[in-house]
């Protein structure tokens, strides 16, 4: 008798935890052929909330681990990412070349932005000058709580998006692709075995117009993402339920191109900026 094979069941990632949706619901994941690929999780509102919690649990430890060690990790993460090249670029599909070519670019992200850990408070941060006999600092500290809506690039574009919120210690909950989040979820198996604590990334996987107004809504949410959302009443939407609790909220252009040079925008994006006075001689 031939063997069947064990189909891969992809569910949400949650607090470090791969739960089903609460609502019991998935729905189908097709090829760009329309061929049937695997039935993902459909999250709920009480997943959403779940997965709230989770990050604001994980936000004391994360934003308070040194800099150099939150790069430590993500430099883990793309070394495992690396070592499942070919599962991901099976995942991604298309022809193999082009997809083994995204999967190293996002590597190449990930270590970018590992190298940036300790970096980015030099750059953004200042020494003002003052009348008077101080001290004058301003220091960048993470926001807090992120949701993010991932673009419809399944790896590089949500690699783009996360790791610049993570990476100065930030935690967030991520809406991954709804057309494509096969790869979310195997990303998430690579954060689990990559020291990365649990709760600092959650990622939920079902319909945008259903997640995104609930977590734009959420008052223990800081900052909003919205690079994913493509419909204009429902990005609007977002940004008014966001407006509630003065979330910062980032809408960025439709055409974002995510193999171009990411600079620093992102990462300062979820920043608030603390300004502290000493008086000089004591």
């Amino acid at each position: 008798m031939s063997r069947l094979s064990v189909r891969k069941t992809y569910k949400l990632y949650i607090g470090g935890a791969f739960p089903r949706s609460e609502s019991g619901r998935s729905y189908p994941v097709t090829s760009a052929k329309g061929d049937f690929l695997a039935n993902a999780s459909r999250a709920s509102r009480k997943d959403a909330r779940d997965a709230v919690v989770a990050a604001r649990k994980a936000f004391p430890g994360w934003s308070g681990a040194t800099a150099y060690n939150r790069g430590q990790i993500l430099y883990r993460v793309a070394e495992m990412l690396e070592g499942r090249r070919a599962q991901f670029a099976e995942e991604l599909g298309g022809g193999k070349k082009a997809a083994l070519e995204v999967v190293d670019a996002t590597v190449d992200r990930l270590v970018w932005y590992a190298g940036w850990s300790d970096k980015i408070t030099s750059v953004h941060g200042a020494a003002n000058p003052v009348a008077g006999p101080y001290f004058n600092l301003s220091t960048p500290e993470p926001t807090g709580v992120v949701a993010i809506v991932a673009p419809a690039d399944p790896l590089l574009g949500l690699v783009s998006v996360v790791a610049p919120a993570i990476v100065t210690g930030n935690t967030c909950v991520v809406v991954a692709s709804e057309r494509a989040p096969l790869a979310a979820i195997t990303l998430s198996e690579v954060l689990a075995t990559s020291d990365l604590p649990g709760g600092v990334v959650n990622v939920l996987t079902g319909h945008q117009a259903e997640l995104a107004p609930w977590l734009a809504a959420h008052m223990d949410v800081n900052a909003l993402d919205l690079t994913g959302v493509e419909d204009d009443d429902l990005a609007l939407r977002c940004e008014q339920e966001a407006a509630e609790n003065l979330k910062r909220v980032l809408r960025p252009g439709r055409l974002e191109d995510f193999t171009a040079d990411p600079g620093i925008t992102r990462m300062t994006r979820f920043l608030e900026t603390k300004t502290v006075w000493h008086p000089l001689g004591v």
